[in-house]
């Protein structure tokens, strides 16, 4: 079995104002973020109790509040794109899954989101300015 390791973030509420509404429109009165980090497995299976060891998602996460405060984003997708390439800036990131859904998004029900799936290979070439 190949060894992997993910560092997983789930149902975090994001205070970004997304998107652009009519009168009528149902305004989605939260959005919500998963990210999965595949990461080296030497990350996680540590000799020891210190943060030297492990991968510390807090300036991540930090950085993805930041994002979120900076300014409006028409689409969902662009919010998505920022934090990706947020991501890429952490060489320990091997691997990305991100989801951002909305909610409500008819009659105060269901959840509508945009995921997208990196792997090291695409996460290089972001990283190489070559997408």
């Amino acid at each position: 079995m190949t060894r992997r390791a993910q560092v997983e973030l789930r149902d975090l509420k994001i205070p970004a104002q997304i998107g652009t509404y009519g009168p009528l429109d149902v305004v989605p009165d939260r959005h919500l973020l998963d990210l999965t980090l595949t990461i080296a497995p030497e990350l996680v299976l540590v000799s020891a109790d210190q943060m030297a060891l492990v991968f510390d998602y807090d300036p991540l996460i930090a950085e993805i509040d930041r994002l979120a405060r900076e300014h409006h984003y028409q689409t969902q997708e662009r919010f998505v794109s920022r934090i990706v390439d947020a991501c890429a800036g952490f060489e320990a990131i091997e691997g990305i899954e991100i989801c951002l859904r909305k909610q409500p998004v008819l009659a105060g029900t269901g959840t509508l989101g945009v995921r997208l799936m990196l792997g090291a290979d695409h996460l290089a070439a972001l990283r190489r300015g070559a997408v």
